[in-house]
Formats: C-alpha cells, structure tokens, sequence
C-alpha cells in the first residue's frame, strides 16, 4: 500500500499523520505549534516533512489548511490576521521541489465538511454546512456531494460575516469566549473553553453567561443560515463542540427563538464526529478525489 502524508494547519498547531491509500491510519505524530508570529509555516512543514520522509517512502502530500487556498493552484491566497506572512505559501511547487511529490490542499473547514460527509456526521447529506468554532469560526458548504468554493475561492468563509458592527468569528469562536469571561469577572483568569465548560457546570454564573451568551451570538449566524440555504445538516466542530450534551439543547432553543417561523427549521444541527482528526481525514478525502 502507498503511503499518504496528510497534514492540517491550524492558527495554534499543525497536526500530521500518514494514512494509507485505503484511508486507514499507519501513525499519528504529536501535533506542532503553529508559532507563526515567529516563523514560516513552510519552515515547520519542511521539518515535519524531513523526520517522516527519513522513515517513510511517500507517494503523495494531502494538507488541509487554514485560510482561502486555490486548490488547484495549491497556493494560499489569503490568510487573514489569524496567521499573518501566509499568503502566497504555494504547497504543490514546494513538495515538487523539494522532495518530487505529488502535493493536494484544500481549506481546513472544506476538509472537515469531506470528513463528516464521508465518514462523520453529515454522511451523504445532499446539502451541507460545516462549521468549526475555535480560534475564528470557519464555514464551508457542500451540494449534492460537491464542495462550493465560489467564484474567487471565498464561499464558506463565514467567519468574516457581519454580526451587527463585527465580524461572526469575533463574536462565536473560542476566542471570544475566553475574552468574554476575563472582561465580565477578575476572580479567575480563564485560559480556554475547556475550564469555562467546567464552571460552568460546577455553577459559575460568569461561566454561565459566557457561554449563553456565545450560544445567542452563534444562533444568530446560523438562524441567516438557514434562512439562505435550508440545508439539510449543519454540522458544528471545533472543541468545545465536543461539549455536545451541554449545547445542543440550549443551541436548539436558542435557534428557536429566533426564527420567525417553525417552517423554517427543518435544517438538523449535529455535532462532527471526526473531532481533531477531521482535517487529516478530510486532507485524505481531497487528495484521494483530486488524484
């Protein structure tokens, strides 16, 4: 069997692991900082590249990345303020320099949508929108099987929509939460949604508010949503998602609330499946199709 090494870039970390040609997992390594306020990402993907490269013969590079990406020029051509000195980073000319492999990328949420399409939550919905909710909030929709990229690769990026005078990720992302809390209270300075979630449970009403109030802020990106496209499945990744016996009663109501009519809500929230692995499974998916 052809190994495969499929690599997700994130804004805090990069994982990769290699897969085989049947998509099953050979081995994970432990996952990178991004770090890239202080150096290239193509820097650190070098360096991943030559540890498993010294180990392993490879017949091809699936990556799954943060930002916009043409991924059929395989270049990054917008990163955002989340990861800044990105833009323009070609991934398929630097692995057919560097190490003569054939080279896929796709945007990360894209790649969740194809995890959860494939083998996750959305599993052969006709219509889909994928979000994951951690440092921003990332969007991406698939019809019919086909993922929609847009006219200038832009469709599914959510995060930049307007929620009054701010952007939907400044608002809903795990980034707000955290900064949310540390505003509204001095007593604990909280570091991640993981510790919120358990004030929360443990009776915190500054917990408590945080996440009702990143709850209000989510439901009404995806009320516009539904009202646009009505599909099928709205799948929701990203950590704290994981938290899915807390939200999807309160995202649920707080969806309910809004709509102007129940005819509207027929779309089915659902929470990925694929979880951390989702960009590497999705990165596999693409490069599979694309080859």
């Amino acid at each position: 069997m052809e190994n495969i090494l499929c690599i997700d870039i994130g804004g805090t970390s990069i994982k990769y692991a290699i897969y085989n040609d049947q998509g099953q997992e050979v081995r994970k390594f432990p996952a990178k900082d991004t770090n890239a306020k202080e150096r290239l990402i193509i820097e650190t993907i070098k360096e991943l590249t030559d540890e498993v490269v010294a180990e392993y013969s490879l017949s091809g590079v699936a990556i799954s990345s943060a930002g916009v990406i043409d991924s059929e020029k395989g270049e990054v051509i917008y990163s955002g303020y989340t990861i800044p000195n990105y833009m323009g980073t070609n991934f398929k000319q630097f692995f057919k320099e560097q190490y003569a492999l054939d080279c896929e990328i796709e945007n990360d949420v894209n790649a969740a949508c194809l995890a959860e399409y494939y083998a996750g939550a959305a599993r052969n919905a006709q219509s889909v929108v994928c979000l994951t909710i951690g440092t921003g909030v990332g969007g991406a929709l698939m019809i019919d099987g086909h993922l929609v990229h847009g006219k200038g690769n832009t469709a599914g990026e959510i995060g930049y929509m307007l929620i009054g005078d701010r952007y939907f990720q400044d608002v809903s992302s795990t980034t707000f939460l955290v900064e949310y809390i540390n505003q509204i209270q001095d007593e604990t300075h909280y570091q991640n949604g993981m510790e919120i979630f358990e004030g929360y449970k443990n009776g915190d009403i500054h917990c408590e508010d945080a996440i009702l109030t990143l709850i209000n802020n989510l439901s009404v990106g995806l009320v516009n949503i539904m009202y646009l496209i009505n599909p099928e499945v709205i799948a929701l990744g990203g950590g704290i998602m994981e938290q899915k016996e807390l939200l999807q009663p309160l995202i649920e109501e707080a969806i309910q609330n809004k709509l102007i009519s129940e005819m509207f809500n027929k779309t089915e929230i659902k929470f990925a499946e694929n979880k951390n692995s989702a960009g590497l499974i999705g990165a596999f998916h693409h490069y599979i199709h694309q080859r």
